[in-house]
């Protein structure tokens, strides 16, 4: 049985708001350092709308899209349980 490419879609964009998340607090991380302070204010909000333009990207497959955000979700949630960036 086929997935219809509008359900991937829609997981793409529910998987769009983890990655997002904590590509934005990766990306106050880089930024600022290990101090980072209030900085993922504007940058999580920045890398969540980033994610949902991604996941509704014409231009990948939706599977692709779907493969990425999991597998970027799954990356993010493994380096919070090891305490990364935070060490």
């Amino acid at each position: 049985m086929r997935i219809p490419p509008s359900l991937l879609i829609a997981a793409a964009v529910i998987l769009a708001l983890p990655f997002g998340w904590g590509l934005g607090v990766v990306l106050a991380y880089a930024i600022a350092g290990k101090d980072f302070g209030q900085l993922p204010v504007g940058t999580v909000p920045i890398a969540i709308v980033a994610s949902i333009v991604f996941a509704l990207s014409p231009a990948i497959s939706p599977k692709t899209r779907v493969m990425v955000m999991t597998t970027g979700t799954a990356v993010f949630v493994l380096l919070s349980l090891i305490g990364w960036p935070f060490q």
